[in-house]
């Protein structure tokens, strides 16, 4: 989970890191995605999965700890 594998879909029969049972509990991997998507477009092979990862649970830290 730390080097951001839960973010991998699953192909053909090897399911990934993301459909097992510990993270089915898991949302808002579209929102990865789409940043994942919007940032390649800008600066292609610079920002990884777990970069964006990172950032988005920094940003949900504060968000709720502002509370």
């Amino acid at each position: 989970g730390c080097d951001a594998s839960v973010l991998l879909d699953s192909v053909g029969g090897n399911n990934a890191e993301k459909q097992g049972r510990p993270n089915l509990t898991l949302r808002a991997f579209d929102a990865i995605d789409d940043a994942k998507k919007e940032l390649e477009f800008l600066c292609p092979g610079v920002v990884s999965c777990a970069d964006i990862l990172a950032l988005a649970a920094r940003d949900a830290v504060m968000i709720v700890s502002k509370r």
